[in-house]
């Protein structure tokens, strides 16, 4: 077990915070975050944070900063690509600033999204990725790249791959409010998710386990379907559930690129998650994980209300 290590986190977003609040009183680290705000919050909550702007060139001024707090620590790594293009520059950039430390290990946290299209089959760590579109791509070409830097260097890597993520403030209720159609059930392929806090719970078992290697999928095994999640979030919230269409209607009512995700399918294997990260998930089914996120979110309401 590794449970002693430091850790630095790049990328304190939606997963990121999570994360740096769960394990801030448990083990020293550093959170490496784009905006001054959220360096600001999560400074309020007791969590070191330093602005990093990974768009611009390596910043020499970071480097003492960055070596101090990496040497021999957990990096994990949630930072997300451009918008466009087929690589990740802004991975390039982190690894130049700290082409002299040497990290415990290295947990990147990737997309299912490589596999592409597999007509609804199952995939798992061996299946070949089979990228359809330039997002998936710049994700292929991260995993190649974190995990040639770490093979150069005799650094334990993991690889997480990672679905739709769900949790407090993160279901589709503004989708939902906007009146948004969904596919019919029969249209809708198998989906794939995992709740923020399982997603956490893996992340923490990929750095203190030794043994952890290689590619892991992150996903519940709950596969119900976008449609299924919209009908579920819509019927626990008291909103107006969505139209159902064919696809052949949302061709012309659905965003295309809302339509190419909805349009990929795939079962996403978890066997390798549970057995080789001992993971016991929290929330093994879309019900328990999105029913547990509107408590969390009424509890921190009436918390604010007072």
């Amino acid at each position: 077990m590794d449970a002693d290590l430091s850790c630095l986190i790049v990328g304190c977003g939606y997963v990121g915070s999570r994360l740096a609040r769960r394990e801030s009183a448990r083990r020293p680290l550093l959170a490496l975050v784009r905006s001054d705000r959220t360096a600001t919050d999560l400074q309020s909550a007791g969590v070191p944070a330093l602005r990093i702007d990974l768009d611009a060139a390596p910043d020499a001024a970071l480097q003492p900063a960055l070596a101090a707090a990496a040497g021999q620590a957990a990096f994990v790594y949630l930072a997300p690509p451009p918008d466009s293009g087929t690589t990740d520059p802004r991975l390039a950039t982190f690894l130049a600033q700290i082409e002299h430390v040497t990290p415990a290990v290295f947990v990147y946290i990737s997309t299912t999204g490589v596999y592409g299209d597999a007509g609804g089959a199952l995939v798992d760590e061996f299946t070949p990725v089979a990228p359809s579109n330039d997002r998936s791509r710049r994700r292929v070409a991260a995993e190649s790249a974190t995990q040639a830097w770490c093979a150069a260097r005799g650094v334990r890597c993991v690889i997480l791959r990672v679905p739709g993520i769900y949790g407090p403030d993160r279901l589709p209720l503004e989708r939902l409010r906007r009146r948004e159609p969904a596919l019919r059930e029969e249209d809708a392929g198998p989906g794939n998710r995992i709740h923020v806090d399982d997603l956490v719970a893996a992340i923490v078992a990929a750095i203190d386990l030794r043994s952890a290697q290689g590619v892991f999928n992150v996903t519940d095994g709950d596969y119900a379907s976008t449609t299924a999640y919209l009908l579920l979030t819509a019927a626990i919230a008291g909103i107006d559930p969505p139209a159902l269409i064919s696809k052949a209607e949302a061709l012309t009512k659905i965003p295309a690129g809302m339509l190419s995700f909805l349009l990929e399918s795939r079962q996403v294997d978890n066997r390798r998650m549970l057995a080789g990260l001992g993971l016991q998930l929290q929330y093994p089914t879309l019900q328990s994980g999105v029913l547990a996120s509107f408590a969390e979110m009424r509890h921190t309401h009436e918390v604010a209300a007072k």
